[in-house]
């Protein structure tokens, strides 16, 4: 059974930084491609980031570049999300996602983690 279990959510001031982390079980990891998406209320849920199984490509969105970094750990399953100059623009609830390189779409699903950027 595969899980993805998201920790380091929170309450922020705007300017202010987050490292984000997702534990995987269940799979070979380093086979995943990972991402972080993010949905806020009322809105549909976005990629954020993404990263190849070895690490050495990686992705980030317009909103986010320059102000985040997405990062994993294949000896610990583990992807991270680096957020720094936090807007409050960036409130909305980050999800992990794992899919195999082949697939067209992210398979595997964490529960979320709730990020909010107060002004």
């Amino acid at each position: 059974q595969v899980q993805l279990v998201e920790s380091g959510g929170g309450l922020v001031q705007a300017g202010g930084s987050l490292r984000l982390s997702c534990v995987a079980s269940g799979l070979t990891f380093n086979y995943n491609t990972m991402a972080w998406f993010r949905q806020a209320p009322g809105k549909e849920r976005d990629i954020v980031a993404s990263i190849s199984g070895d690490g050495r490509s990686r992705g980030h969105a317009d909103p986010v570049k320059g102000r985040f970094l997405i990062s994993r750990d294949n000896a610990k399953n583990a992807v991270y999300l680096d957020m720094n100059s936090l807007k409050p623009e960036d409130t909305a609830v980050y999800y992990c996602a794992a899919k195999l390189r082949s697939r067209d779409r992210y398979e595997y699903w964490g529960q979320g983690t709730q990020v909010t950027v107060s002004s």
